[in-house]
């Protein structure tokens, strides 16, 4: 009896032992990595159910860098974090900006990419220079997002806000004369611009810098500090600087990236 009790008692902490080395992705042959579906030159889901974009190419060089096979699924904004906490994904690249309210949920990698809160406007509008030019006029607010309140957070800012379901609505609006302006992060609206063609163009007011980052479990730091090096080598071997090209060159973003973005560290 008593032989019994310590081979399940063996047993259970090999198990328990099991479970912690699980829990960090540098165990694992493929990372599971959560990706946006729905953002065009970012994260796009094609016909034929593969992905394409600026973070699923810096995920497939990560995953390299570590020695792992990747496996995409799709995460939409609300999806981002539960898709950690829940385990469906061991990753997130998904324009996921590091936040002190996200931190205390998750864990981050990076930042791998530092960008900023920009304005689009229609391209007949030569007069829009800066934020304030646009001041009463109408900006396309997508349901769930909060672009726009930092927008009117600007001293004397005012803002008439239309709201949409999602930034391909925006830019029907605007291509259409409903709305004169849409607010969010630039890699955002350079993306949208390369897909709807050149009727609109980024004022590059640089309203507020947002660092994304790649979401990772917390508890995890050797596979936090890993990613941290993939992401190093990225900027240094120019990897960076051609992705940003590929998927960004001619739209009036900033593709001139060289510097690795200071880093959160790994807890």
């Amino acid at each position: 009896m008593r032989l019994f009790a310590a081979v399940v008692l063996v047993a259970g902490l090999l198990t328990a032992c099991g479970d912690t080395q699980s829990g960090s992705i540098l165990d694992k042959d493929t990372l599971v990595v959560g990706v946006r579906p729905d953002l065009p030159s970012l994260g796009v889901k094609r016909t034929d159910g593969t992905f394409e974009g600026f973070d699923i190419d810096v995920a497939r060089y990560v995953a390299k860098q570590l020695g792992r096979d990747v496996r995409f699924i799709p995460v939409l904004a609300a999806d981002r974090i539960p898709a950690l906490t829940s385990k469906r994904a061991d990753l997130v690249l998904a324009t996921l900006s590091v936040t002190p309210d996200r931190k205390t949920k998750i864990a981050f990698a990076g930042p791998y990419y530092t960008s900023y809160q920009d304005v689009m406007v229609h391209s007949k509008d030569t007069d829009v220079k800066a934020v304030r030019d646009l001041k009463d006029r109408r900006f396309c607010a997508v349901e769930g997002a909060d672009p726009t309140k930092r927008l009117l957070a600007l001293h004397g800012m005012s803002a008439r806000l239309v709201t949409a379901k999602d930034y391909d609505e925006c830019m029907r609006m605007i291509h259409g004369g409903m709305v004169d302006a849409i607010t969010t992060n630039d890699v955002i609206l350079a993306g949208l611009i390369k897909r709807h063609g050149r009727q609109t163009r980024l004022v590059n007011v640089k309203l507020s810098e947002q660092n994304t980052g790649i979401g990772i479990r917390q508890g995890d730091p050797d596979g936090c500090e890993a990613l941290n090096r993939a992401i190093t080598k990225m900027y240094q071997d120019g990897t960076t600087r051609k992705l940003v090209a590929k998927w960004f060159d001619g739209t009036g973003l900033d593709v001139s990236m060289t510097e690795v973005p200071q880093f959160e560290g790994c807890d």
